[in-house]
């Protein structure tokens, strides 16, 4: 039997095992959505006590939810942009690049913190056209490397909630000031959907904070003035109601009802150039 890998992670950096878990644990469900069999190899790897994340049916489902919608917004950009640049931000032990499965034309690359990125690349075979960046995204000279003439889209899963508030709009305008053109695609949640998530278990099992809310999402075409909206969904999908517990069924539908509650997490897609 091969030896599991051993994890030393703590906090935010901890957290990239909740999304694993959640979508490994969705893809193992006979009605899956995402269908994510490399999340499920790499959790089987890891030496780590992953029911202590507490991570619900409801949740695992909605990370599901979110990341397909991710990723079929990354597919939707790479068919526009064939020669494209994918930056994936806080990538974690995502198998995104696996489930999108890009040509060889695109350069596609992982950014998260070394340690991170050293135990993912102990785990994923190399790729040709993936590249690897071990750096905190907060760090100002990870970009220059970066070509920028090529269309570039950039992706960002349960990771941007996590910065200081007032570092995200200053890593949007760097990213747009860097490239020529492109999309920036996220997840974000209100004040209140913050303060939420915070009581999580999940995230509690971590010790790690969430601290960017974001209320109007226009609010960032003046703080990154190249950004320009073009679309906001919500973190529910009316076809996957029928997999959700009532409670969060009733939330999905309140929601809809009230734009304070349709805001406390959703999923946003910015344009630029």
């Amino acid at each position: 039997m091969t030896a599991k890998e051993s994890i030393q992670l703590t906090q935010e950096r901890e957290t990239l095992l909740i999304t694993l878990y959640g979508k490994a644990e969705e893809s193992r469900l006979s009605d899956s959505l995402l269908q994510d069999h490399h999340a499920v190899g790499v959790m089987d790897r890891l030496d780590y006590d992953f029911p202590k994340l507490r991570v619900t049916r409801d949740g695992m489902i909605s990370v599901a939810i979110r990341s397909k919608t991710l990723d079929d917004w990354t597919r939707a950009f790479l068919q526009r942009h064939p020669k494209a640049t994918v930056l994936h931000l806080g990538c974690g032990l995502d198998s995104r690049i696996l489930r999108v499965d890009p040509a060889e034309e695109v350069a596609w690359i992982e950014v998260d913190f070394p340690e991170v990125i050293e135990l993912r690349q102990r785990i994923f075979a190399a790729r040709p056209g993936c590249h690897v960046i071990g750096a905190s995204i907060l760090e100002a000279d990870w970009l220059a490397s970066i070509p920028k003439h090529r269309p570039t889209l950039v992706v960002a899963e349960g990771v941007l909630p996590y910065l200081p508030a007032a570092a995200v709009p200053e890593l949007f305008r760097q990213i747009t000031e860097h490239f020529d053109q492109g999309e920036i695609a996220f997840d974000a949640y209100s004040p209140l959907g913050v303060k939420t998530l915070n009581l999580l278990p999940s995230i509690q099992a971590t010790g790690a904070r969430l601290r960017w809310g974001l209320g109007d999402p226009r609010s960032l075409e003046s703080q990154a003035p190249r950004l320009k909206l073009v679309a906001e969904e919500s973190g529910f999908d009316p076809g996957q109601l029928t997999r959700i517990s009532w409670p969060l069924r009733t939330l999905a539908q309140l929601t809809q009802l009230a734009p304070p509650l349709r805001r406390l997490g959703r999923l946003l897609r910015y344009r630029f150039g």
